[in-house]
């Protein structure tokens, strides 16, 4: 007999250990009463260590819940912070109590010696390596722009002294990478102001939104006040790291008659000459810095006093320029290519803003690229009337008064010339122009598959400032060879074949035409151009006999093999392919309804 071995059903009683999606994952409210702290609590908690709910494949607790991974729970469990909220909640029980016995004196004690806590050992201990915080801090510098930006209303939390910190902050940030030319793209719009900077290989593109008044209303601010708080101390540590890397003290310490007029970048760029300056010159007083025997406060006194000896208010040429020395050769020598051309695109010229243009951006972006600048109004470096200025920045319909010593350009003249590394000629930004598009460059028009007038004739404008040859219309620089090996190797798909020997046919019959023209010319006789009867020939004449009746008809070897590959692949391969070319269908659907509106909007002009 064959004994049978039977295997007993298993069963998990009622409130033993758990397995699967049950075991690892528990919902918020279990969370939260786990760690016994409120929900507030809890989310800022999340918020400062980087822990965010979790997607399970199998929802035990139903649709409508919050899942988070247990080892999240339990690393939030051994976090001093939490015992600190715990202390701060009992803390704001006395203060209660206090006011509710009346009791003014106490209270007024208790709030004053809150206790407070910090957030710096969370950010060594989320990025132990600066490439690592250089890597997230699009959003951190997009919430603290916008921060920046907003007013202050105590209705909805939003205190003054936060906002000023994230202007100081945020003009840190600019007046870093105005100084050592980081700065790369910028695009205007409907949304705000895109930048991207290059630091230490790290791209980083942030948004600042537009320089007008912002209203808000009663929402509650709490989650974005809580993702501030962290990014505050967050920002303040990348600046520190940036401006040590170029022996420059933090923070810096600045003007405060330039801080009265809002001139912050400003201010800021004196602080960089003088301490360019001061460099040279050797350490000065230092004696009596590092000996205890003056406070902090006369140390800031001092300090301040010795930079207005060094840098003189009044001299404009190294107010918004940095002095040349021997220690910018130095760095010269150790920047990359990129870094040098934008150092270079506004060298030696002299820029007034007129006072409806976006001034901070101007201020931002025209030193970025080797620029001074000025503008109107009370500690500006140089005056309207200063005949060395090059460019004049006007957004209005006309210009009463010029100078004819200079050019009057519209804003995106700026801009425009930063995204094409190049000087744009000064007539299509005049003012009173409708000015050319505002071309993004965070987008790759070859790619996309069309490209704007616009962008060409930039490309043209920027290969005859480089001295480049641009490929003949219709003929790119890609790889001509046999498309019917591409095809067969899975390099280019049916469509792109299809073009390619479209391509390589008309090659060959140029290719066959100047060798009839030479042949002409050598015997004597007369020839007549005929390019642009190419298409024709490449046709006609190949039909008939001679060394083209050899040429294989790739375009139907292309459409067998494409039919052949289809037939071979798996079904889930072959969907994914008819949803590519689908998607590539859609594409070029797009890009001809462009090409239409475009035609149109070309009739309508020249119908008016």
């Amino acid at each position: 007999m064959v004994n049978k071995v039977t295997r007993k059903k298993h069963y998990r009683p009622p409130g033993q250990k758990k397995e699967g999606n049950a075991a690892r994952y528990v919902t918020r409210s279990q969370a939260v009463k786990q760690l016994q702290v409120s929900l507030p609590v809890f989310r800022k908690l999340c918020i400062f260590k980087g822990i965010f709910p979790r997607e399970p494949k199998k929802k035990v607790k139903g649709n409508h819940h919050t899942y988070y991974h247990v080892k999240d729970v339990a690393f939030l469990h051994h976090e001093p912070l939490v015992e600190k909220f715990r202390e701060i909640r009992a803390y704001e029980k006395k203060i209660d109590k206090a006011d509710a016995k009346k009791n003014k004196e106490r209270a007024n004690f208790l709030k004053v010696h809150r206790p407070t806590y910090v957030l710096d050992r969370i950010i060594r201990e989320r990025y132990p390596k600066f490439i690592d915080a250089l890597r997230e801090l699009d959003d951190c510098l997009s919430m603290v722009h916008l921060l920046a930006a907003l007013p202050a209303q105590e209705s909805v939390k939003v205190e003054a002294k936060r906002i000023h910190k994230c202007r100081r902050l945020s003009h840190e940030w600019q007046a870093f990478i105005s100084r050592t030319h980081k700065l790369r793209k910028v695009f205007i719009s409907v949304k705000g102001i895109y930048y991207q900077a290059e630091v230490e290989g790290q791209k980083i593109t942030w948004l600042a939104p537009h320089s007008l008044r912002q209203a808000l209303t009663d929402e509650d601010l709490t989650v974005i006040l809580n993702f501030m708080e962290f990014y505050e101390t967050f920002l303040g540590f990348v600046n520190f790291h940036l401006y040590h890397s170029i022996n420059l003290k933090y923070p810096p310490i600045l003007d405060p008659k330039l801080e009265a007029l809002a001139a912050d970048l400003y201010a800021l760029s004196r602080y960089f000459d003088a301490n360019s300056r001061t460099s040279l010159l050797g350490p000065q007083t230092s004696g009596s810095f590092e000996s205890g025997e003056i406070d902090a406060e006369q140390k800031s006194e001092l300090r301040l006093a010795q930079l207005q000896l060094q840098l003189p208010l009044d001299e404009p040429t190294a107010l918004m320029h940095l002095v040349e020395d021997a220690a910018c050769k130095d760095e010269d020598e150790d920047e990359d290519e990129d870094t040098r051309e934008c150092k270079k695109l506004f060298k030696n010229m002299k820029f007034f803003l007129s006072r409806e243009v976006p001034r901070e951006s101007l201020l931002f972006v025209i030193p970025a690229f080797g620029g001074m600048v000025s503008w109107e109004g009370d500690g500006a470096p140089f005056k309207e009337s200063d005949e060395t200025i090059t460019h004049q920045i006007v957004d209005r319909p006309t210009q009463p008064h010029k100078f004819l010593s200079r050019d009057y350009v519209q804003p995106q003249w700026v801009f425009d010339c930063v995204n094409t590394r190049i000087i744009l000629p000064n007539d299509v930004y005049s003012v009173g122009r409708v000015p050319p598009p505002h071309l993004s460059p965070f987008v790759d028009n070859e790619a996309e598959g069309y490209v704007p007038d616009y962008a060409k004739t930039l490309n043209q404008l920027r290969a005859a400032a480089k001295s480049e040859v641009l490929p003949l219309p219709g003929l790119g620089k890609e790889n001509l060879d046999d498309p019917q090996n591409l095809l067969a190797e899975g390099v280019t798909d049916r469509a792109e074949a299809i073009i390619a020997v479209e391509k390589r046919q008309k090659m060959m019959a140029l290719e066959k035409q100047y060798r009839d023209e030479l042949k002409l010319e050598i015997e004597g006789r007369q020839y007549h151009s005929a390019i642009s009867k190419v298409d024709k020939q490449a046709s006609g004449e190949e039909s008939e006999g001679g060394e083209d009746s050899n040429l294989p008809d790739y375009q139907q070897i292309a459409e067998d093999n494409a039919n052949l590959s289809l037939v071979l692949m798996s079904r889930n391969i072959r969907g994914i392919y008819k949803a590519t070319q689908r998607g590539k269908r859609m594409n070029q659907d797009r890009i001809k309804l462009l090409e239409e509106r475009k035609s149109k909007l070309g009739e309508s002009h020249q119908s008016q």
